[in-house]
């Protein structure tokens, strides 16, 4: 399984939520192969999952994968129950 997790412009951002993805999928058991990228770039790497905030989230639609939109990209909590009902709508949870 693939995961994506994308930011509007530049890396720094996607980068500091795709650690908390990989904390969060340590603590659910699932592994995941996680990257990060920018939203130009996103078009051109297929994933199963996508994780942005919800700036970005509709451009995300349409990808091939399913959407994770977060409100606040530093709620751990929120990053939590979104990426389990993501994961659980593509079979992975």
């Amino acid at each position: 399984m693939k995961i994506l997790v994308c930011c509007g412009n530049g890396l720094g951002s996607s980068f500091m939520i795709e650690m908390n993805v990989k904390k969060v999928l340590n603590e659910l058991n699932v592994e995941a192969e996680v990257n990060h990228a920018d939203l130009a770039s996103a078009k051109g790497i297929p994933s199963d999952l996508y994780v942005g905030t919800r700036d970005i989230a509709s451009q995300l639609e349409g990808l091939g994968g399913e959407v994770v939109s977060l409100n606040n990209m530093i709620d751990i909590n929120e990053l939590k129950n979104k990426l389990e009902e993501g994961l659980k709508k593509i079979g992975k949870l």
